[in-house]
């Protein structure tokens, strides 16, 4: 019984290791990045290069020379850019949270926003978090 329970866990054990592997994606040369996401980079942060570039499916994940991390879809476009503690570059921002958030917390910076077919997700430097319709409605307040 103790063999076939031991058997058993190698088993899985040995089929769970193409499932990992799967899961985690392979880092890329940066040439391989879409067009439109190395444009993005060069416009909206002219003085940094992508230091490290990964496809996971089809997402691009990047990290650029001072730490910041942007994902992009299959085409290229940003779906998530994370400035850690730097602002994120306003020419991003949808004019409808840069307002609410200069209005609401003048001191806050916005250090990550995402886009998903819901709508925006935003971490503020003072830690909250806000989440927008893509219609520009405040739906969630978090802190």
């Amino acid at each position: 019984m103790k063999q076939i329970k031991v058997f058993l866990a190698a088993l899985v054990c040995f089929m769970m290791v193409p499932i990992l592997a799967c899961a985690d994606g392979r880092p890329i040369p940066v040439e391989q990045l879409p067009a439109e996401a190395k444009a993005f980079v060069q416009n909206n942060f002219p003085n940094l290069k992508i230091v490290y570039a990964e496809k996971d499916g089809s997402v691009f994940e990047t990290r650029l020379s001072n730490g910041s991390e942007i994902e992009f879809d299959k085409k290229g476009t940003w779906t998530k850019v994370d400035c850690n503690f730097d602002a994120v570059p306003d020419a991003i921002v949808p004019s409808f949270i840069t307002s609410y958030v200069k209005s609401t917390f003048p001191e806050a910076k916005i250090n990550k926003i995402e886009i998903d077919r819901r709508g925006y997700e935003v971490e503020l430097s003072n830690d909250i978090d806000l989440t927008f319709s893509k219609d520009g409605q405040l739906l969630k307040m978090d802190d």
